[in-house]
């Protein structure tokens, strides 16, 4: 098989979490633009409508359901709205996550739930779902699991005050690795990208120390996690399963 083959996805159903922005639209552009069939999820449609216009605008082909991951019941509905579309699912992102910020010992229990619940408990709900009615049976699927360089080690004492992220994402890492041995068995690959995505704000107030911890010096652009997810969606990953890929410019590596 050629490179190219190896690489295209041409007649793939993609389902990708939190795909209506940010890291989610681009994983979006870069598997449409390879040739598969995109479906993105996010609970306003607002902004769903917005990312199917530019997909459209991009000759992807695209549909957008709206939903809400935090209600895990729904995560068998919802991979059945892309069955009864698309009779197929093929590869699935589990992007959608949130965040809280506040020092370990006044973070308030209800936000730490709430980030556990869509950062974890959700991916659970929704891989299973997935791999149930659409991955086992065709004995075939690409899941790709976005952490954070936030779950590969402990927290910077300067900034990123995040415990439950950071607990939430090292469990992404983990459930990444336990899944991919366990649905070897079916031609299902886990893998995961840790990149280092972090509000607009926070990165600039700690621009300096970031860089400090950056040797590549510059943060993730809107073009960095593409090449990564192509690998991951594709046949060129054939091989590699339960990984964890730090996208960070070398931040992890210091």
């Amino acid at each position: 098989m050629s490179i190219k083959q190896l690489f295209d996805l041409t007649g793939r159903v993609a389902l990708i979490t939190g795909g209506s922005r940010g890291l989610g639209l681009q994983i979006a552009e870069a598997l449409g633009e390879m040739g598969a069939k995109v479906v993105i999820t996010a609970r306003k449609q607002s902004e769903l409508d917005e990312a199917i216009a530019h997909l459209q605008g991009m000759g992807i082909a695209v549909t957008a359901i709206s939903h809400d991951l935090q209600n895990t019941q729904g995560a068998k509905l919802l991979v059945e709205k892309v069955l009864a579309t698309h009779h197929r699912l093929d590869i699935l992102v589990n992007n959608a996550g949130t965040t809280w910020g506040a020092p370990a010992e006044e973070h308030p229990l209800d936000a730490w739930n709430k980030v556990i619940n869509l950062n974890l408990t959700a991916i659970f709900a929704l891989t299973q779902a997935a791999a149930n009615l659409a991955m086992i049976p065709a004995r075939y699927g690409r899941i790709i699991n976005i952490a954070s360089v936030a779950g590969l080690s402990g927290t910077h004492p300067d900034f990123m005050r995040t415990i439950a992220y950071n607990t939430s994402k090292g469990g992404v890492v983990n459930f990444t690795r336990s899944l991919a041995a366990e649905w070897a068995q079916y031609n299902i690959t886990v893998n995961g990208i840790a990149p280092t995505k972090m509000a607009k704000t926070m990165a600039e107030k700690h621009n300096d120390t970031i860089m400090q911890l950056t040797p590549l010096k510059r943060l993730g652009g809107d073009e960095d996690l593409k090449g990564v997810a192509v690998l991951l969606a594709s046949d060129a990953s054939g091989y590699i399963t339960g990984q964890t890929i730090a996208v960070d410019g070398g931040m992890s590596a210091i």
